[in-house]
């Protein structure tokens, strides 16, 4: 009778364990089924996927935004600087992309880790968009880097993938093809909110 009552507690287990597991398995396996273009070769999915810390940044000289402002979108977060070479390179390509996929719930926000010696960052943001002719992109800010360490990024450029849920289901380290037609249908699936 002690065995099969242990047995019986060893199956309870195994089945509970199971379930447990099957939840985040089962988006982990939605999420891999999409295939990663080559052209986005240095993503790393979020393993399970997982809540993006509250923190802020500045849009122009002070306007505060939270990622929560963004809930129910999907959003691509970039965090880049004007003296790092690949983030230049790439703020174009961000900025067609926000255009594109704009409509279908997805926002593009680029967040300057910039540290200018006087004044604010958002002039610095200014004349670098006027430059480089970029219209689709809002000018924003870490002023301080804390929402860079809040969210452990360790270099420039670091994109972080967000779904409509405020979950990370993954990060690109380095630069991408933002507008290739295989990295924006990839973000589509990946980042637009399901319709109910």
């Amino acid at each position: 009778m002690p065995r099969l009552i242990g047995l019986t507690l060893c199956v309870v287990f195994a089945i509970l364990l199971i379930l447990a597991i099957s939840g985040p398995h089962s988006t982990l396996e939605a999420q891999n089924s999409l295939s990663v273009p080559k052209v986005l070769h240095n993503f790393k999915a979020a393993n399970p996927p997982k809540t993006v810390p509250a923190t802020e940044f500045i849009v122009g000289e002070t306007q505060k935004r939270a990622l929560a402002d963004y809930r129910g979108r999907g959003v691509v977060l970039n965090f880049w600087a004007t003296w790092c070479a690949p983030c230049v390179r790439e703020m174009p390509q961000l900025d067609r992309l926000n255009a594109m996929i704009r409509r279908d719930n997805i926002d593009v926000i680029t967040v300057s880790e910039d540290r200018p010696q006087q004044g604010s960052g958002a002039a610095l943001i200014k004349k670098f968009y006027q430059i480089n002719g970029l219209k689709h992109l809002p000018e924003a800010w870490d002023p301080k880097g804390k929402m860079m360490r809040r969210l452990a990024v360790r270099g420039l450029p670091t994109t972080i993938l967000i779904n409509a849920e405020g979950l990370e289901v993954g990060r690109i380290i380095g630069p991408a093809e933002w507008d290739h037609p295989k990295a924006v249908d990839f973000l589509r699936r990946l980042l637009s909110p399901k319709s109910k």
